[in-house]
C-alpha cells in the first residue's frame, strides 16, 4: 500500500510548531496525489490549509492504541514527533521516566524522589527478561549481569547526558543493583566498599552548577570485577578530564567542589580546629559564586558520611587528616593577598595570615614561598634570570599551583580507592559503568567543552557501529536479505580533531614553541581547514573563535586559554619548594618518578636507548590534550572488547520542575544523544517485527474461514498478508518473525478496527432489533389482555338481568345444603370404619409385641452365656495365635540377622585381602624407588668423575699456556738484546714487532680468561645439578620414610584385626559358660519348686498332728466330774455345751499361735528366696551389661559372635527353651487365676463365720454368769442324781463334743488357704525369674528387638548409655529419611523417642548425662537442617519433630498450665529432677529458624511460577488480546521454554500441603505456612503488575480475578477457608477490581477510594497511570481523573511505598498441643536401627 493513500480523512499528522516543536492535526479532507495543500484541523479547532511537498509529506501520527509504548521502536511510525509525543505521554501522564529505544534506555530526570529504587524493586527485576518488565535502569543492569553470566563476556553500561540529566544517579543505581544481586558470601563486604566509593568521588569531583546541584565535573569508568561464581570481588576506577579550573573560579550561582564546603561546615569540630578554617564565605575559592549553600543539603552531615565511607574503605584517620590538610591548604592559598608594586612587580607580605597557615599545614619555607609567588626564574644557556611578575601573573601562578595540588590530590584519592578495592584473586569477568559527560554547547565554549565533545564523537561512532551490527545480526538470524543502510558516520569529524596535523596535534605543536600563543594556533587552524574541511568553519563576524560541525550540532569555540589549559604548567621554582616539604604527602605529589601504589598501574618502565636532555621548564612533557586522547583511546578499546549497554539521560526542563516536559530541550538532547539516529536506522529497514503466533493471535479476525482451516499457522500468516498488503516489499518473512516497513502495522490496525467496528454495528443492529421486537410483543400482549377483560365486562353487563340473578342465587343455596348433607354422611361412615380398624390393629400389635418381648428375653439370656463362652474361646485362640506369630517373627528376625552378619564377615575378609594386596603393591613401589635411587647415585658418580677429568684437562691447558708465555718472554729478551746491537734505523721496526707481540700476549690472556670463566660456569652448573640431585634424593628418602610409616600403620591395623579375632574367639568360649549358668538357674528353679511342694506336704502333716493333739488333749471324764447333775440337765435342756466352746476356744488359741509361728517361718523363707532372686537379678543385670559392652565393641565382633553361635547350634536349643518356658508361663497363669477365685470365696465365708462365732461367744459369756449364780443351788441336786445318770450321759456328751471339734477343724483348714496363697506368691517370683532368664537368652542370641512379656509394665523411658549418644543422633536424626517413616506411624515418633531418652537421664538424676544428650540432640538437628537446607521434605519433617519434641518437654515438665489435658499415667511420666525451660527456649529458637528456612525453600520453589501463572497465563481463554507492543522485545538473555500455568501453582501448593500433612505438621503451623505462601503470591503478582504497564488492562483484571478464585477454591478444598489466608490476597483482588471498574466520573473516583482500602495512595495512582487499553474501544484514564482520585486520597494516612515487601514474614507462633500418645505404648521400629536402646 502506498504511503500517500494513508492521508485520508480522520487520520492525524504532525506539523512543525515553534513552541512545542511538533503539533498534532487531523486531516479533514482526503489527500490526492499532486495536491499542494493538506486540509487539516488543529487540536484547538483551528482549520488550516498546510502547504506540503508531495515528495515529503508530514509525518503520520500513530493510533492512540500505540501511544505510551515501552519501546519506541515498537511504534508503527518511527520519526521524531512520534518519539517526542510517546516520551511526553509516558513522562507527564503516566509518570514513567524510563523508555526503551531499541538498545538504548532513555531516562528522563523527574526532579523528584520516586519509590522505584528499593530492594523490593531490585528483587522484582532480578532474573527477569528485559522485555517482560517495564523499562528501568535495573532492567539494563540485570541484562548486563545475565549476559556476563551466560556468555562469560565482559559488559559495559555507558551512561551519558547533559549536566543535570541524572547520569551520576543512574550510574549509582546500577552499581547498587550489582552489589545487591551478587552479594558475596565472604565477610569482606566488597559490595559495600564499591558503593562507598561513590560518596567520596562525588565529594571531591562533584559541584553545584547552574544546571545541576550535584554535577559530576569529571568522567568516570568503574570496572566491577566478578569471580567465577559471579560475585563481586573488587573494583577499579578510571577518571577522565577533571575540571581543575573550578578550584579557582566559579560562575555566578555555582559552587566549588563539595568537599570544601563540607570542611568549612565542620570547621568548629575539635578534630578540624588545627586547620584554622571558617565559613565558606570567608574564602575566595568557595565564595566566588555567591552561592555557598544548596537547599535541602546539610554539608556537615555529608562530611560525617564522607568520613564514614573513608573508614569503610579502610582509609584510616591519619590518611583522612592528611587529605583534609591538603584541602585546607588550598583554601588558605586562595586567600593569600598579592599586592601590586608598580606596573610590573607584585609582592606578598610575610605576615600574611593565610600564607603562614598554608606553609604551616604543608610544612614549607614561608620566605621562599612568598618570594617565588611573585617572581619567576628564566634559565638560558648562559645565565639564570629572576624576573618579577605582575599582580595578574602572580595571581595566575598562585591559581595554577592550587589547581595542580588539587589535581594531584584527586588522582591520589582515586588511587587509594582503587587500592582499597583491589582483590587478591583472579578476575573472571567485569562490568564497566561509564559515567561521562554528554554533548555540551554553551554561549562560551572553551577547551573543556572541546574535549567533552571530542569524547562524545568517539562514543557516538562506537554506538553507531554497534547499532548497525545488531541490526545486521537480527537480519542474518532471521534469513532476511541484508541491504546496506545509510547511517551517519562521524569519522571525518574525529579525523579533523585527532588525525595527523589535526586540531589537537597543531595545539600540541604550538605549546612546544617558547612564544606560542592562542592567536598563532587559531591562525594555523584557519590556514589548514577553512574551505578545505566541510566540518570546520570560521565565524563571519569573529576572528577569535572557530566552529566545528559535530554529530549533534554546530559548536563555536573561543580560542582564549586553549594553550594554557593544554600545557597545564606550574612554575618550576614553586614545584621545587613543594618537593622540599616535610609533609610526606605533599612532597610525594611532585616527585619526578612517584611510586605508584595502585595495583592496576603498569609496572614496566621503558627507557630510551640514548639519554634525553631535560628542558629546565619541562615543556616537552605530555600535554592535557595528548593525555586525554590516550586515555580515550584506551577507553574505546575497553568498550569495543565488551558488550555495551546504553543509558541516555534526558533533562526535561532547565527550571528543575518535577514532571515538566520542555519539548524543545528534550528534542535537542534526543538529537544530541543518538536516540533519533537509532530510530532513523530502524525506520529505514523493517522497524515492526512480530512473531507468527503474535500476528495470528492479533489479526485472526481478518482471516477467512478457509484460511483458518489450514493447520500451519505460519502458512496462514503468509496467505493473509499477501491478500491484505499487495506490495510485497512492505514486509518480509523471517524464520520466526514477520518484518514490516514503517506504517504497515498501523494499516493492519486500521483494517482490524474497521472490521471490529463493522462487527459492532452488526451486533448493535441485531441487539437493537431484538430489543424492539421484544418490546413490541410485550406491548401487543398487554393490549390483548386489556381487550379481553374489557370485552368480558361488556358482555356480562349486557347479558345479566334481575330474574336471572335471583334464580342463580336460589340454585347456589340448594347446592350448598345438598353438598353439606352428602359430605357429613360420608364423614360418619369413614369415622366408624377407622375406629374399627384401629381397634383390631392395636390389639394385634400389642399381642405381637408381647410375644416378641418374651422371645427376646429368653434369647438375651442364651446369647449372654453363648457370647461369653465364644468371647473367652476367641480370646484364647487369639492369644495363642499372637504368641505363635511373635515366635515366628522373632525366629525370622534372628535368621535375617545371622545372614546380615555373615555378609558383613565376608566383607571384612575381602577388606583384609585388599589391604594385603595394597601392602604388596607398596612394597613393589618401594623396591622400584630404591632401584631408581641406585641409578641416580651411579649417575652422580659418573658426573663427578667427568667433572674431575674436565678440571684436570683445564689445569693442563693452563700450564701449557703459562709455559708458552714464559717462552715468549724469553724470546722477547733475546730480541731486545738483538735490537740493542742493531742500529737506530731498525729501532722503529723493532717497536712495531714488540707491539705486535704484546697484542698477541693480550689475546692469549683474554683466551685464558675466557676459558677460566667457561670452566667456572660449567663448574657452577654441575654443582647446581648435584644439588638438584641431592634434593631429589632427599625427596625420595622422605617418600621412603612415608611409605615405611604407612607399612607400619598397616601392620598395626593387622595386629588390631588379629586382636579382634582373638577377642571373638574368647567371646565364643564364654558361650558354653553362659549356657552352664542357664542350666544352673533352671536346676535352682526345680529345687525351689521341690522345696515348695515339700513345705506344703509338711504343712498338711502338721495340721493333721495338731488336730490329733487337740482331740487327745481333752479329758472328757474331768469335764463330766466338774459338772453337777443340774448343770447337765440344764445343758441337755438348752442343747448348749458351754464347756465344748471353752475347749474349742482354747484349741483355736493354740492353733493361732502355731500358725503365727509357722507364718513367721514362711516369711523368713520367702525373704530368703527374695534375696536369692534379687541376687540372681543383679547377676543377670551384670551379665546384660557385659553383653551390652560386647555389643558396643565393634560390628566385626558382632559378626564373629553370630557366626560362632550359629556354628555351635545354640539357637535351636534356646528356641526350645523359650517355647517350654512360654508353656509353663501359660499353665502358671491359669492356675493362679483359679486359685485367686477360690481364695476370694473362702476368705468371704471365713469372715462370715468368724463374725457369727464372736456374737455366739458374747451370748455364752452372759449365760456363764447366770450359770455361776445357780451353781451352788444345783450342787446338791447334781450330787443326788450323779450316780443315776453317769452311764447314760457319758456317751451322748462325748459324741456331741467330737462333732463340734470336727466342725472347728474344718473351719481352720479353710484358714490355711492363706498359706497356699503365699506359696502362689512364691510361684510368681519364680515366674519373674523365668522372665529374666528369657531376657538373658535373648541377649545371648544378639537380637536387637526387645520383646516384652504380657505381664510387664513399661515406664515410658528408653535406657541408653552415654557412649551411645552419637549412635542415637546418627541413626535417629542424621541418617533418618522422612520417606517411609511417616507412613502408618504416629506423628513425631523420633521426637517421642528422644524425649523417652531424656526421661531416662532424668530418672537417673544424672545432670551431665542429660545436658550432654540435649546438646548433641540440638546440634544434630542443626546439622541435619544445615545439610538439607534446600530439601523441603527434610525441613518439613524436622520442623514437625522439633515442634513435637518441644511440646513433649512442656507436657511432661510438671508445670500445671501444661498438665491440664494429661491423663493420670502421663502425669506420672513427668520429669522429676530437672527443669528444662532453658532448653525449651533454645528449641523454640531452633524451631523458628527451621520454619524460616522452610518458608524460604517453599518460596524459592513457587516463586518462578507466580508471574507466569498468575499474570501471563490465560485462565480464561480468548478474552485477552495482544497489543502490538511486544513484537520488538529486547534481547532476552534466557529463552524461557518452560511455561508455568495456574495449574502449576495449584499443583505445587498441593504438594506442599500433602508433604506437610504426611510429616504430621501441626494444623496451626500449616495454616501459617500457607498464609505466608499466599502473601508471597499476592505480593509478587502485585509488584509485577506495578512494573508491567502492558498488564494493566481490564481483561487482565478479569484473568487475575479468575486466578484468585482458583486459589480460594483450593483453600476451600483443603478446609483452610476459616484461616486468615484470604486476607493476604485482598490487595491483589482490589487491584484486579480497580482494573475492571469504570474510571470516568466523580462517583467512580469516590467508589475507588471507598473500595481500595488495602492499597496505598501511591499504588492506586500507579495502577491508574499505567492503565493501558487493549483496543481502540477502551478509553485511557485521563490525568484529571487521576488527580481527582489523588486529591480524595490525600487524607488517607498510609505508607508512601509502591512495592510490597516480598521478604516480609508473618510472626510465627507455636501453639502448645499435648501429645495423646502414651509413652509406655511407643515401640521403636527396626528400620530406625536403635536395637541398642532398651524400653524401661
Amino acid at each position: 500500500m502506498a504511503l500517500a493513500e494513508l492521508y485520508t480523512q480522520y487520520n492525524r499528522v504532525w506539523i512543525p510548531d515553534n513552541e512545542e516543536v511538533w503539533q498534532s492535526a487531523e486531516i479533514t479532507k482526503n489527500y490526492k496525489a499532486g495536491d499542494r495543500f493538506l486540509h487539516v484541523q488543529l487540536e484547538d479547532g483551528t482549520e488550516l490549509n498546510y502547504p506540503v511537498d508531495p515528495a515529503a509529506l508530514p509525518p503520520l501520527r500513530n493510533p492512540d492504541i500505540l501511544v505510551g509504548e515501552n519501546d519506541l521502536t515498537a511504534l508503527s511510525y518511527l520519526h521524531e514527533p512520534a518519539v517526542l509525543h510517546n516520551l511526553k505521554i509516558r513522562f507527564v501522564e503516566s509518570k514513567l521516566i524510563y523508555t526503551y529505544s531499541g538498545i538504548i534506555l532513555v531516562a528522563i530526570n523527574p526532579y523528584k524522589q520516586l519509590p522505584i529504587y528499593g530492594d523490593a524493586i531490585i528483587h522484582a527485576y532480578s532474573g527477569q527478561n528485559m522485555g517482560d518488565m517495564d523499562p528501568h535502569i535495573f532492567a539494563v543492569a540485570e541484562e548486563a549481569y545475565k549476559q556476563m553470566a551466560r556468555n562469560n563476556k565482559n559488559q559495559s553500561i555507558i551512561v551519558s547526558g547533559e549536566s543535570g540529566a541524572g547520569k551520576t544517579v543512574s550510574a549509582r543505581y546500577t552499581m547498587r543493583y550489582f552489589a545487591t544481586v551478587s552479594k558475596s558470601s565472604s565477610n569482606a563486604h566488597v559490595e559495600d566498599k564499591v558503593l562507598a566509593s561513590n560518596p567520596i568521588t562525588e565529594a571531591v569531583g562533584n559541584a553545584k552548577t547552574t544546571r545541576n546541584d550535584n554535577s559530576s565535573r569529571f568522567g568516570k569508568y568503574t570496572e566491577i570485577s566478578f569471580d567465577q561464581s559471579y560475585q563481586i570481588i573488587g573494583a577499579n576506577m578510571r577518571t577522565y578530564l577533571l575540571e581543575k579550573s573550578r578550584v579557582v573560579f566559579q560562575s555566578e550561582n555555582e559552587r566549588n567542589y563539595h568537599i570544601f564546603y563540607q570542611l568549612c561546615a565542620s570547621a568548629m569540630q575539635p578534630e578540624f580546629k588545627h586547620l584554622k578554617l571558617g565559613s565558606a564565605e570567608e574564602f575566595n575559592y568557595t565564595g566566588m559564586g555567591g552561592s555557598t549553600v544548596i537547599e535541602g543539603v546539610d554539608d556537615r552531615a555529608n562530611m560525617v558520611e564522607t568520613q564514614k565511607t573513608f573508614a569503610l574503605l579502610g582509609l584510616k584517620r591519619d590518611f583522612q587528616m592528611d587529605v583534609f590538610k591538603m584541602l585546607a591548604a588550598i583554601l588558605h592559598l586562595g586567600n593569600v593577598e598579592i599586592t601590586a608594586v608598580g606596573d610590573e612587580r607584585s609582592s606578598v607580605r610575610l605576615e600574611d595570615k593565610h600564607l603562614n597557615i598554608f606553609c604551616e599545614l604543608l610544612d614549607l619555607n614561608c620566605d621562599k614561598m612568598a618570594q617565588w609567588l611573585c617572581h619567576r626564574k628564566i634559565i638560558t644557556t648562559s645565565e639564570t634570570v629572576i624576573k618579577p611578575m605582575t599582580r595578574t601573573q602572580a595571581v595566575n601562578a598562585r591559581d595554577a599551583l592550587a589547581k595542580k595540588i588539587y589535581s594531584h590530590l584527586f588522582d591520589f584519592i582515586v588511587e587509594r580507592i582503587n587500592q582499597a578495592l583491589q582483590f587478591p584473586g583472579k578476575q573472571h569477568t567485569f562490568i564497566g559503568v561509564l559515567d561521562i559527560y554528554g554533548f555540551e554547547t554553551f554561549d562560551v565554549n572553551s577547551f573543556e567543552q572541546f574535549c567533552i565533545n571530542y569524547a562524545n564523537e568517539k562514543l557516538q561512532q562506537q554506538f553507531n557501529l554497534h547499532v548497525f551490527k545488531l541490526e545486521q545480526e537480527e537480519y542474518m538470524k532471521e534469513d532476511i536479505p541484508w541491504t546496506l543502510i545509510d547511517f551517519y558516520d562521524n569519522q571525518p569529524v574525529i579525523d579533523l580533531i585527532e588525525a595527523k596535523m589535526g586540531i589537537l596535534e597543531l595545539l600540541d605543536e604550538e605549546c612546544l614553541l617558547p612564544h606560542g600563543t592562542d592567536e598563532n594556533w587559531l591562525q594555523k587552524l584557519y590556514n589548514n581547514f577553512v574551505n578545505k574541511n566541510a566540518f570546520f568553519e570560521k565565524p563571519r563576524m569573529s576572528n577569535t573563535s572557530f566552529i566545528i560541525q559535530h554529530f549533534a550540532d554546530k559548536v563555536e569555540y573561543k580560542y582564549e586559554g586553549f594553550l594554557e589549559k593544554n600545557r597545564d604548567t606550574v612554575h618550576e621554582v614553586l614545584i621545587e619548594i613543594l618537593k622540599e616539604s616535610k609533609f610526606h604527602l605533599c612532597a610525594n605529589f611532585f616527585q619526578d618518578n612517584p611510586v605508584s601504589v595502585s595495583p592496576f598501574s603498569s609496572t614496566i618502565n621503558i627507557k630510551s636507548a640514548r639519554p634525553v636532555l631535560k628542558s629546565p621548564n619541562k615543556q616537552l612533557r605530555m600535554t592535557v590534550g595528548n593525555k586525554f586522547r590516550s586515555s580515550l583511546s584506551l577507553l574505546m578499546g575497553t568498550l569495543n572488547a565488551t558488550t555495551p549497554h546504553y543509558v541516555r539521560c534526558i533533562k526535561p526542563n532547565d527550571e528543575k520542575l518535577p514532571f515538566e516536559f520542555d519539548s524543545k530541550r528534550v528534542a535537542q538532547q534526543l538529537r544530541a544523544c543518538g536516540v533519533l539516529e537509532t530510530i532513523r536506522i530502524s525506520a529505514q529497514s523493517y522497524p515492526s517485527r512480530w512473531t507468527y503466533i503474535e500476528f495470528f493471535s492479533r489479526y485472526s479476525i481478518l482471516m477467512t474461514q478457509q484460511e483458518l482451516s489450514i493447520n500451519d499457522k505460519k502458512q496462514i500468516c503468509k496467505i493473509v498478508l499477501q491478500r491484505l498488503i499487495q506490495d510485497h516489499n512492505q514486509y518480509q518473512f523471517g524464520r520466526t518473525k514477520i518484518f514490516f516497513r514503517a506504517g504497515q502495522v498501523a494499516y493492519l490496525e486500521k483494517l482490524r478496527s474497521d472490521k471490529l467496528r463493522h462487527a459492532c454495528i452488526v451486533i448493535q443492529k441485531s441487539v437493537r432489533g431484538w430489543l424492539q421486537r421484544k418490546k413490541f410483543l410485550r406491548i401487543k400482549q398487554a393490549a390483548i389482555i386489556i381487550q379481553q377483560y374489557f370485552r368480558g365486562q361488556r358482555t356480562v353487563r349486557q347479558a345479566i338481568t334481575a330474574r336471572t340473578l335471583k334464580q342463580t342465587w336460589a340454585a347456589i343455596i340448594i347446592q350448598k345444603y345438598c353438598r353439606g348433607y352428602l359430605v357429613r354422611r360420608l364423614c360418619q361412615l369413614i369415622h366408624v370404619a377407622a375406629v374399627t380398624i384401629q381397634a383390631y390393629t392395636r390389639g394385634f400389635l400389642a399381642r405381637k409385641k408381647y410375644r416378641k418381648m418374651l422371645e427376646e428375653h429368653k434369647a438375651v439370656i442364651l446369647q449372654k452365656y453363648a457370647r461369653a463362652w465364644l468371647a473367652r474361646r476367641r480370646f484364647q485362640n487369639i492369644r495363642r495365635f499372637v504368641l505363635n506369630i511373635q515366635l515366628s517373627y522373632r525366629v525370622q528376625q534372628l535368621q535375617k540377622k545371622i545372614e546380615e552378619q555373615s555378609r558383613e564377615n565376608h566383607g571384612l575378609l575381602e577388606r583384609l585381602t585388599n589391604l594385603a594386596s595394597t601392602h604388596m603393591n607398596d612394597m613393589d613401589t618401594i623396591q622400584k624407588l630404591e632401584s631408581d635411587l641406585e641409578k641416580l647415585t651411579a649417575q652422580k658418580r659418573t658426573y663427578e668423575e667427568k667433572g674431575k677429568k674436565y678440571k684436570e684437562d683445564s689445569e693442563q691447558k693452563i700450564l701449557r699456556l703459562e709455559n708458552l708465555n714464559k717462552e715468549l718472554q724469553e724470546q722477547k729478551e733475546t730480541l731486545e738484546i738483538k735490537l740493542q746491537e742493531k742500529t737506530e734505523e731498525m729501532k722503529e721496526k723493532m717497536d712495531d714487532l714488540t707491539k705486535q707481540l704484546f697484542n698477541d700476549v693480550q689475546k692469549e690472556e683474554n683466551q685464558r680468561m675466557i676459558l677460566e670463566k667457561r670452566f667456572q660456569n660449567q663448574k657452577q652448573d654441575y654443582e647446581k645439578e648435584i644439588e638438584l640431585l641431592k634434593g631429589e634424593i632427599e625427596v625420595l628418602k622422605e617418600e621412603k620414610t612415608r611409605l615405611q610409616h604407612q607399612i607400619q600403620q598397616e601392620i598395626v591395623i593387622q595386629d588390631g584385626l588379629k586382636m579382634e579375632v582373638g577377642q571373638l574367639t574368647n567371646q565364643a568360649q564364654k558361650i558354653p559358660e553362659l549356657q552352664k549358668e542357664i542350666e544352673l538357674l533352671q536346676t535352682q528353679k526345680l529345687d525351689v519348686e521341690k522345696q515348695a511342694q515339700s513345705q506344703k506336704r509338711e504343712l498338711r502333716e502338721k495340721m493333721s498332728e495338731v488336730t490329733k493333739q487337740l482331740l487327745e488333749s481333752y479329758d472328757f471324764e474331768d469335764v463330766r466330774s466338774r459338772l453337777s447333775t443340774e448343770d447337765l440337765e440344764h445343758l441337755n435342756e438348752d442343747g448348749e455345751l458351754w464347756f465344748a466352746y471353752e475347749g474349742l476356744k482354747k484349741a483355736t488359741r493354740v492353733l493361732e499361735s502355731h500358725f503365727q509361728s509357722q507364718k513367721e517361718i514362711y516369711e523368713k523363707e520367702i525373704e530368703g528366696l527374695n534375696f536369692k532372686v534379687e541376687h540372681l537379678s543383679q547377676d543377670i543385670n551384670h551379665l546384660q551389661k557385659l553383653f551390652r559392652e560386647e555389643n558396643d565393641i565393634n560390628d566385626g565382633i558382632r559378626l564373629e559372635v553370630s557366626r560362632l553361635t550359629s556354628e555351635n547350634l545354640v539357637i535351636p536349643d534356646l528356641k526350645q527353651q523359650v517355647s517350654e518356658l512360654e508353656n509353663q508361663k501359660l499353665d502358671l497363669e491359669n492356675r493362679l487365676q483359679e486359685q485367686t477365685v477360690k481364695l476370694k470365696e473362702m476368705s468371704n465365708r471365713l469372715h462370715y463365720e468368724l463374725e457369727g462365732d464372736r456374737t455366739q461367744r458374747r451370748t455364752n459369756e452372759a449365760q456363764n454368769e447366770i450359770d455361776i449364780r445357780e451353781k451352788e443351788r444345783l450342787k446338791v441336786t447334781t450330787q443326788e442324781i450323779e450316780g443315776l445318770s453317769n452311764g447314760l450321759m457319758q456317751d451322748e456328751i462325748q459324741d456331741e463334743v467330737k462333732s463340734k471339734i470336727k466342725q472347728e477343724t474344718t473351719r481352720l483348714t479353710v484358714e490355711n488357704m492363706d498359706l497356699e496363697e503365699k506359696l502362689d506368691m512364691k510361684d510368681r517370683i519364680i515366674k519373674k525369674l523365668e522372665d529374666q532368664i528369657k531376657t538373658l537368652t535373648r541377649t545371648i542370641e544378639k537380637t536387637e528387638a526387645h520383646v516384652p512379656t504380657l505381664s510387664k509394665e513399661y515406664l515410658g523411658m528408653m535406657e541408653y548409655k552415654k557412649e551411645d549418644e552419637e549412635r542415637i543422633i546418627q541413626n535417629l536424626i542424621l541418617d533418618l529419611k522422612p520417606r517411609g517413616v511417616v507412613v502408618n506411624m504416629i506423628p513425631g515418633l523420633p521426637a517421642h523417642i528422644l524425649f523417652m531418652c531424656v526421661r531416662y537421664a532424668d530418672y537417673l538424676n544424672d545432670a551431665d548425662m542429660l545436658k550432654s544428650f540435649m546438646n548433641v540432640t540440638i546440634d544434630g538437628i542443626k546439622q541435619v537442617v544445615k545439610e538439607h537446607s534446600e530439601d523441603f521434605e527434610m525441613l518439613s519433617f524436622w520442623l514437625s519433630n522439633t515442634y513435637y519434641f518441644l511440646n513433649c518437654l512442656k507436657q511432661y515438665s510438671g508445670e500445671e498450665e501444661f498438665m491440664k489435658c494429661n491423663t493420670p499415667q502421663q502425669n506420672k511420666n513427668c520429669l522429676k529432677h530437672f527443669d528444662l525451660s532453658e532448653y525449651r527456649q533454645i528449641l523454640s529458637d531452633l524451631a523458628i529458624r527451621i520454619y524460616h528456612q522452610f518458608i524460604i525453600v517453599m518460596e524459592n520453589n513457587i516463586q518462578p511460577m507466580i508471574v507466569p501463572g498468575m499474570l501471563e497465563y490465560e485462565s480464561l481463554q480468548g478474552i485477552s488480546g495482544l497489543k502490538p507492543t511486544g513484537f520488538r522485545k529486547r534481547s532476552s538473555s534466557i529463552d524461557d521454554t518452560d511455561t508455568y500455568t495456574m495449574t502449576s501453582i495449584l499443583q505445587q501448593l498441593s504438594y506442599f500441603y500433602s508433604t506437610m500433612c504426611q510429616n504430621g505438621l501441626d494444623s496451626e503451623l500449616l495454616k501459617q505456612a500457607v498464609k505466608q505462601l499466599f502473601f508471597l503470591i499476592g505480593a509478587i503478582t502485585l509488584n509485577s503488575l506495578f512494573l508491567r504497564k502492558d498488564m494493566c488492562s481490564c481483561r487482565k483484571g478479569m484473568q487475575i480475578r479468575c486466578n484468585i478464585s482458583y486459589l480460594e477454591e483450593w483453600l476451600k478444598d483443603k478446609n483452610l477457608q476459616s484461616s486468615n489466608v484470604k486476607e493476604t490476597l485482598e490487595p491483589l483482588s482490589q487491584a484486579a477490581w480497580l482494573l475492571q471498574v469504570k474510571k470516568i466520573t466523580d462517583d467512580d473516583a469516590k467508589e475507588i477510594c471507598e473500595h481500595c482500602t488495602s492499597l496505598s495512595t501511591v499504588q492506586i495512582v500507579k495502577i491508574l497511570n499505567s492503565y493501558t487499553p487493549i483496543d481502540d474501544f477502551e478509553k485511557r484514564v485521563t490525568p484529571s481523573f487521576v488527580r481527582k482520585v489523588q486529591a480524595m486520597l490525600n487524607n488517607r494516612e498510609d505508607v508512601p511505598q509502591l512495592m510490597l515487601d516480598t521478604k516480609y514474614l508473618f510472626q510465627v507462633t507455636f501453639p502448645f498441643t499435648p501429645s495423646p500418645h502414651a509413652l509406655e505404648m511407643i515401640q521403636v521400629p527396626s528400620s530406625f536401627k536403635l536395637g541398642f536402646l532398651t524400653r524401661v
